[in-house]
Parts: structure tokens; C-alpha cells; sequence
């Protein structure tokens, strides 16, 4: 019986070779954009190349950091709403670390042609 779980195993990443120096370029700043203005870049780049197929390397690792930007923004929401029992501040400051930390290593790996992986990210974008 299969399981098909937001939540599973990440699927594979695309064979990189064919990736462009500019392609790695914006997938770095898709990564890093995250930082600063969440979903919204990784939301543009996915789709403006969603439908290129020479741009497979960049679709896929636009279409994981709009997945993990998504996470993120429901952790955030979530922290939010538990502030009231203290707990929330705790949430949304690990998630904001995280972010940060997560979405240099993910720009860093894309930057030299890797697709990068998070280790955690419902995957809602496929």
C-alpha cells in the first residue's frame, strides 16, 4: 500500500550538470530571499520558470524553498497564536534561526550546482 504523505521522503533532485551558472545564481537568491521576504521570491521564480523545461535545476530548487517558506510561514502562525501561553516567542525564534541557517546552507549548495534538500518542508508544491 503506498503512502503518499505531505511529510515523506523528499524526492529526489534533478541531475544538476545541466545547470547554468545563472541558473545557480538565481537559485542562490531564491534561497536567500527567503531571509528577508519569505514565500514571495521563491513564489515569482517557480512561476515564471515553471514551464521552461531547460530550467529544471531552477524550477525544482524554487519550488523547495517555496515549500519550506510555506512551512516556515505556518510555524509562524502557529507561534503567533500560542504567544498567549509563552511558548509561541520560543516557536517563532527557532523557526526564524532556522530559516536563516537552513536557507544559507540550501544557497550555498545551490550556488554550486547541488540540489539542496530541507530537512524539513511539507512538500505542497510538486
Amino acid at each position: 500500500m503506498e503512502h503518499n504523505d505531505a511529510t515523506a521522503v523528499p524526492p529526489p533532485p534533478p541531475p544538476s550538470s545541466a545547470a547554468s551558472q545563472e541558473d545557480r545564481t538565481l537559485a542562490l537568491i531564491t534561497h536567500l530571499s527567503g531571509i528577508v521576504l519569505g514565500f514571495i521570491v521563491p513564489l515569482v521564480i517557480w512561476l515564471v520558470n515553471k514551464d521552461k523545461a531547460d530550467k529544471g535545476f531552477l524550477n525544482d530548487q524554487a519550488k523547495e524553498a517555496l515549500n519550506f517558506q510555506i512551512t516556515l510561514l505556518i510555524v509562524y502562525v502557529i507561534g503567533i497564536v500560542l504567544t498567549v501561553i509563552l511558548i509561541g516567542a520560543l516557536i517563532n525564534l527557532a523557526a526564524w534561526v532556522a530559516c536563516i541557517i537552513l536557507s544559507i546552507m540550501a544557497g550555498l549548495k545551490a550556488n554550486e550546482g547541488v540540489a539542496y534538500r530541507y530537512p524539513f518542508a511539507l512538500r505542497l508544491i510538486k
